[in-house]
């Protein structure tokens, strides 16, 4: 589905262009000297789309997402703060998907050595009066979505706590994937390890498979998982190869076909060609005390599957 745009400015020097969606949301273009882009709304933070230096799509937005805040629009890349899931008293997935974002143009800065390689941008969403009153917690939401010269996409969130007591939450960057053929995709990296099974009152059982592979509907939070995972397209001949820092869970989803039947904004059919693979903090929440701050996270590549077991290998440098 296209969105509609209107150019509102552009900086070439910096490989950023903002444009405004045909509810009038503003999103910000970012382009690699290459030719890989994405976008990102200030409609809940969230990624919109990857595009590698060919053009490709990399995410999967559903042809019945609806594009209206304060819903969250069915693809991209998801912030879910404060809660992930139903697992608490607020709304699924959280408040941070539905509310309407900031430019950070006083932004702290970053401990980390890109040399200008990358061209980043920095949004902040800090409550409303009427968030205070569902989750009564001060905090500063720093996101930072960067892509680099080689078309790898990176997110870094940064939670602070600016309240006068310790709180809790649970996170996850919902990563809405776009695959060829569901029936062919496996996942590696998380043989082995214990999951939740939320299709099973969040029963815990151990992996068994060699790799993660899909014939029916999947939901499932792996628990102390490793940072790096990776999900081989066979029909794509490509790979996804996720990298994160101070998210310990992957949550792994694909509602199949019976579930896809129920959702508005998700196609029958669709379930064949998407698969959610999301960096979370979820079994156990993360707790900050006053004036502490969290980091989390996520690099996003898609390399040749010749490739792929070199990148399981590689270690996080976001």
């Amino acid at each position: 589905m296209s969105m509609g745009r209107f150019v509102n400015s552009m900086d070439p020097r910096s490989g950023l262009e903002v444009i405004r969606d045909w509810n009038g949301v503003a999103q910000v273009v970012l382009r690699s000297p290459k030719g890989a882009s994405a976008r990102v709304s200030l409609h809940g933070g969230q990624v919109v789309s990857w595009r590698n230096d060919r053009g490709e799509e990399l995410l999967f937005t559903s042809s019945k997402a609806i594009f209206k805040p304060p819903n969250a629009m069915r693809g991209g890349i998801q912030m879910c703060f404060p809660q992930f899931g139903y697992s608490g008293t607020l709304e699924r997935h959280g408040f941070a998907r539905n509310r309407i974002w900031a430019l950070d143009d006083e932004h702290p800065p970053l401990n980390h050595n890109d040399n200008g390689s990358k061209v980043s941008v920095d949004l902040i969403l800090k409550p409303s009066e009427d968030d205070l009153k569902c989750w009564p917690h001060r905090f500063e939401f720093r996101l930072r979505v960067s892509l680099s010269k080689d078309g790898d996409l990176s997110l870094i969130s940064r939670i602070r706590n600016v309240n006068g007591k310790p709180f809790s939450f649970s996170f996850a960057y919902h990563t809405y994937l776009s695959v060829s053929d569901i029936s062919e995709v496996r996942i590696e990296g998380l043989e082995t390890l214990d999951y939740l099974d939320n299709l099973s009152h969040k029963e815990r059982f151990t992996e068994q498979g060699d790799a993660i592979t899909f014939e029916s509907e999947v939901d499932r939070v792996y628990v102390s998982s490793p940072n790096v995972v990776a999900i081989l397209d066979h029909e794509k001949k490509h790979s996804f190869v996720i990298r994160k820092e101070g998210l310990p869970d992957v949550v792994v989803w694909n509602p199949w076909e019976k579930k896809s039947k129920t959702m508005v904004d998700f196609g029958d059919e669709e379930y064949k060609q998407m698969l959610c693979v999301d960096a979370a903090a979820v079994e156990r929440a993360i707790t900050l005390r006053p004036g502490e701050e969290w980091t989390g996270k996520l690099e996003l590549s898609a390399v040749l599957s010749t490739n792929c077991s070199d990148h399981l290998d590689h270690p996080v440098s976001i």
